[in-house]
This record gives structure tokens, C-alpha cells and sequence, in this order.
């Protein structure tokens, strides 16, 4: 029995995993799931809503990125936190240089420089703690974006030395992404993400 990211609500696990099951698990497996600790997470589907901010976050960036060495990607991207084993699908990634895929499985990689999650109601409190405990400890992470579902905000984590310093954005305001040298007008995300239904 696996269990599953519903907030706080979750079915406890009666077995512990390898990380080879999971990756086993995950290459035949129509729906994906997170990895840690010996516990396999089914992740829940997102929302329409959902799914278009993720994709304007991608936009915004792929117009700035243009032909410098950093690349964006998609939740299709297993990301491999190799400090504390959490494997997880971000919703938008940036690598910058070459991929440095996880030593056990060619499938995830390791060094993202950006990472973007759009939270959701019933991932928002494991989003703003725990995960985001967990990529903090990425040592190539440069910064990282958690972008409100319940009004135009996007809270930025930046890497300064030894320390991360937030820094918050809302509509008619700008975030500077100084590692991949790109800077995010959140309302124009937000707006074209979901036009008049944006959140205020």
C-alpha cells in the first residue's frame, strides 16, 4: 500500500521500498509518484488552473533563457535530491551546464539551478515545509519559486553563500532570478495563465 499526498491525510505505508523498486515501480506506472525514505507517494493530479501557471512559469522563462546554457523543463522531470533521497517531479526545472543524472538511475537528474512548484490546496503545506526543507539542500540550487494558487504571489528563495534569503512578488511587481538572469513579471504570469480568473 502506497501512501498519498493529500495534505495531512495519508495511509501508512506497509512496506519499505527500495529506491530500485521505485524506480521499477515508476517505469510502469501510469501515474507518478514521489520517493523517500523507504515510502513510495502517489502524486495527485493537478487542476486546469494548475497546469497553465506551471506552463506560463515555463513561457516566461524559455523567452529569456534563449541560447545561453540554462534549460527549462517540465514536471516530466524526475529530480533526485541526493543529500536526503527525496525523488520528486518539480513543476518547472531549470539546469544550467550539462545534465548530472542521479549515480542509480539515468532516468532523474541532480543539479537543478531553478525550481518552481505551484502549490496547490492540498499540497501547500508540504510544499512550504517539508519539500521545501528538502530543496534547499540541492548544492547547485540557486533559487527557488513558490507561486500562490490563491492570489497573484510568488515567493522567491535565493542562495546567498551559506544562507537563502526570501524575497516576495506580487501582481504589478517584478522577481529578478539572478543565477539564470531572468526577471518574472508575476501579473503578467498570472494573467496569462488564467486571463480574468486570476487571483487577487
Amino acid at each position: 500500500m502506497l501512501w498519498y499526498r493529500r495534505g495531512m491525510h495519508a495511509r501508512r505505508a506497509r512496506h519499505r521500498y527500495t529506491y530500485r523498486e521505485y524506480l521499477d515501480l515508476e517505469a510502469t506506472s501510469s501515474t507518478r509518484h514521489e520517493y523517500f525514505d523507504g515510502e513510495i507517494y502517489a502524486m495527485a493530479g493537478g487542476t486546469p488552473e494548475h497546469a497553465m501557471l506551471a506552463a506560463a512559469f515555463i513561457s516566461a522563462l524559455d523567452r529569456q533563457l534563449g541560447d545561453g546554457d540554462g534549460r527549462d523543463a517540465t514536471s516530466d522531470l524526475k529530480v533526485r535530491v541526493l543529500a536526503t533521497g527525496l525523488t520528486t517531479y518539480p513543476d518547472v526545472t531549470v539546469l544550467c551546464g550539462p545534465l548530472e543524472r542521479d549515480p542509480e538511475s539515468t532516468s532523474a537528474v541532480v543539479n537543478p539551478t531553478v525550481l518552481v512548484e505551484v502549490l496547490s490546496d492540498s499540497t501547500e503545506a508540504y510544499d512550504r515545509g517539508e519539500k521545501l526543507e528538502h530543496y534547499l539542500q540541492i548544492p547547485t540550487l540557486q533559487a527557488c519559486l513558490l507561486a500562490s494558487h490563491r492570489e497573484a504571489c510568488v515567493k522567491l528563495w535565493t542562495r546567498r553563500g551559506e544562507q537563502w534569503q526570501r524575497t516576495e512578488a506580487r501582481a504589478g511587481t517584478t522577481l529578478r532570478l539572478e543565477a539564470i538572469g531572468c526577471t518574472l513579471d508575476v501579473g503578467a504570469i498570472y494573467q496569462r495563465a488564467l486571463g480574468d480568473a486570476t487571483p487577487r
